[in-house]
Formats: structure tokens, sequence, C-alpha cells
């Protein structure tokens, strides 16, 4: 090769790695987090707090209810919202006293502190479960007036998808010497099974008016959280949800026509979920739409369906240690190399906890280093200097969903914006329980 043309390949070759080399991503607290940042310093209980934004989550829920299709009821996710005082904090705000459970421990902790509470299963439990909530239900019950207890012949549904599982809760029910409201799961293009057609429903019904002293049907169930999924090009949000609105549709029709006296029953039709709620109009079949996480909006609910609603849930872990510099373990100055090629590499910082459901959020261009890799007890992230964080700074999360996230972390921190700009401790609030070990 000639000198000349050697020396233009090295020039574009240095043009064209500066041209991959990072920007800096860096920026520091934005007035919101800095505002955060400077309440946990003072007041904050010096280790990883989930932070509940109750301004962000009372415009979420006035959101939710002004979009609700006419004459549909909303039912609140209990699993997306796991701490009673949050629960009832979104009562009070919508409205709604219709919960939705997936957890036998939640099921009795909401039926011994709400009462008035109507609760729906979101999914089949294992008959030993709902066994278990009967004997803890009425161990607790036992204590409280008549007027005062909650009547689950009238206030709770178990969820049913096959002739198997309902005899075993008829097996339940009359060892009970009661009678037991069960709402059956439908597939409504899920796949996650439930009965995938509606003349499955004739045995289920035949079953239950056999029994009618120990069995009641409340209604049909049928989760449409695949509409969406699919590529666009196999086929369309709105062809998915008109299908999914359509089979649900037979259903209810094929019910009617077995059971003509079903009309003029309260029966329940839920569905929906917060991916999909805001896309069921007046034409919906359902009475009653099921959401919860979009009242908190992690980031797996950053949809376009739902970019009215504020994120309303963070996570905030302290900073233990600041370095400066990239040194990973070894022999190699790797870290040095890659601190030195991309700038928000360039400062180190060791924080209390990790490994969550969870992004950083906050300060910005701050990311894990999973060539350190990870840790639940002291995890590494790097940034900029620009992020100008240092020792007892906070990083901020957002979790990438609040189910199981929400249940990590003890009490959940709960704030009240100021006039000024800053925040307030509005209170702590516990999560729901898990069991008994």
């Amino acid at each position: 090769m000639k000198r000349r043309t050697f020396l233009i390949t090295l020039a574009g070759g240095a043009v064209f790695a500066w041209w991959l080399k990072p920007g800096d991503q860096g920026a520091p607290y934005n007035p919101y987090f800095q505002a955060l940042n400077r309440l946990l310093r003072e007041q904050g209980p010096g280790r990883p707090v989930v932070l509940i934004d109750r301004q962000r989550l009372a415009a979420n829920c006035e959101r939710l209810i002004k979009a609700l299709p006419t004459g549909r009821a909303l039912r609140i996710v209990a699993k997306s919202l796991p701490s009673l005082p949050l629960i009832r904090e979104v009562m009070a705000l919508t409205g709604s006293h219709r919960v939705m459970v997936f957890h036998q421990p939640f099921i009795n902790a909401l039926a011994e502190a709400e009462p008035d509470c109507d609760l729906l299963l979101g999914k089949p439990m294992p008959v030993n479960a709902a066994a278990l909530f009967y004997q803890e239900f009425y161990k607790e019950s036992s204590q409280k007036p008549a007027g005062e207890r909650f009547d689950p012949q009238r206030q709770l549904q178990w969820l049913i998808d096959t002739p198997e599982r309902l005899n075993e809760y008829l097996r339940l029910a009359q060892g009970l010497h009661q009678r037991l409201r069960v709402n059956l799961e439908i597939d409504v293009g899920l796949h996650r099974g439930g009965l995938t057609d509606p003349a499955q429903l004739d045995e289920l019904i035949a079953i239950i008016h056999a029994h009618p002293q120990h069995l009641e049907l409340a209604g049909l169930m049928g989760y449409d959280a695949h509409v969406g999924k699919l590529p666009a090009i196999v086929e369309s949000r709105q062809q998915s949800h008109r299908k999914a609105q359509a089979a649900y549709q037979g259903f209810i029709d094929h019910l009617y026509r077995r059971a003509p006296h079903y009309r003029d029953r309260p029966l329940t039709f839920n569905g929906a979920g917060s991916p999909t709620i805001l896309l069921h109009g007046d034409e919906t079949p359902l009475n009653e739409l099921s959401a919860g996480s979009c009242l908190l909006k992690p980031s797996d609910f950053d949809l376009e369906s739902l970019s009215a609603f504020q994120p309303a849930v963070f996570i905030a872990a302290p900073v233990l240690k600041h370095l400066t510099g990239l040194h990973l373990p070894g022999p190699l100055p790797v870290g040095q190399a890659w601190a030195l090629w991309n700038p928000n590499r360039r400062e180190t910082y060791f924080i209390y906890g990790g490994y969550w459901k969870a992004t950083p959020v906050s300060p910005a261009g701050i990311t894990a280093n999973k060539l350190y890799g990870v840790s639940t007890n002291q995890m590494m992230y790097n940034g900029s200097p620009a992020s100008a964080l240092t020792t007892g700074d906070m990083i901020f999360f957002r979790p990438t969903q609040s189910e199981s996230v929400l249940l990590q972390f003890g009490n959940l921190l709960v704030l009240d914006p100021t006039r000024h700009g800053d925040f307030r401790v509005h209170g702590a609030w516990p999560p729901l329980p898990q069991g008994a070990d």
C-alpha cells in the first residue's frame, strides 16, 4: 500500500472511530428529582425505598374515571397496587369498591379490612388456597358483629376455568355448608387457559344448576392482554381488539340462549387491563373494566394508549460510594480505557441494594455496569461527571412493573408536593401481607 493511501485510510478510520464515540448523556437532577433528593437526604430512611407521588396518583385516577365508557364500572387490580392504604386511596379517588385479587393472603386482608368491598379472583386458585381463605376468614370474622362482616356468599367470586376445578370447588362448598359464587374464565384470544368455545359453557352451567345450594354463577371474565402485542403487519391492534370483543359477545349470547333467566340477573362481565382499558368504548360487551398499573405507571406501561398518564412510583437508592474513574478487577486497564472512550463511564457509584426490576431515571445518563456484574447488595452504576452525583445522593429508578417490586422494600413512602416545589411526607403505607412462612 502506498504511504499516501495508508495515511488516508488511517485518518478515515480515526474519523469513523470518533464518530462512533459515545456522547455525554449526563445531566444533573431536574427540579422534580432535585426536590426528592433533598427530602430523602434530610428525612429519608437511609435505605432503598419506594416513593409514591400522591398528586400524580390522584391525577391518573381522574383521567381513568373520565375515560371509562358510559355505564361501566372500574375494578381495581390489587396486585398492581399491593398495599391496603394504597388500594383505599384509589377506592376513595375512583369511587369503586370492586377489587380484583390474585393472592390468597390479599383476599383475607381485604375481606378483613374492607368489609364492603366486592372481590373477584383474577386467576383460578388451587382449591387448597380457597379452603385456607375460609379457614382464616371465619377465625378473623368471628370477633366482628354480623353487620360488619364481609359476606363471601355475596361479595366474593372465585374464578373457574374447567369442569374439574368447578367440581373441586363444589366439594369445598359442600364441606363448608355454604354457597360459592363462581365466575367463569373465557379465552378471548390470549390463549392462557379458560373456555375456548361458548359451547363449553353448557357443562359448567349444568353443574351449577344441579347444585343451587352450593354454587351460583356470578359472571364471566375474559382478559385481553394479547391485544396490540402482535406486529401490526400480522394483525392491527384494532383488529385484535374487535376479535376479542366479538369472542366475548359470543359467550354472552350463548349463555343467554342456554339460560335466558340470566338476562334478568346482575352478572359480572369483566375484562380489560391497563394496556387495553382505554380501547373499550360504549360498544364493549363488558360491564366492568379492570385496571391498576396505569395509576402508578411503571415503565412497562409506557404505551401510546396511556400517554396522558404520569409515572407516580419510583425507587430511590442511596449512593454508598462514589469513585472517580472506572476501576474494574483484573490486571488489564479495561476500566480506564472504557472511561476514556465513553464519558458516561467516568464516575462509579455503588448503591445500597440493586438488581431490581427497574431502570435508572435520574440523574440522566446513569447506567448499570454489566461487565462488573449484578448485585442485590451493592450494585455498580456508572455516569458522567455532568450527573453531579456524590455519596449520600439518591439514584432514582422507575420500576418496570409494580406487582412484585412494591413488595420488596417494606413501607411505601407516600409524598405530597408543596406550593414551593418541594415534597413533604404524607405517610408510610405498608404492603399487603404475603402469607405466613
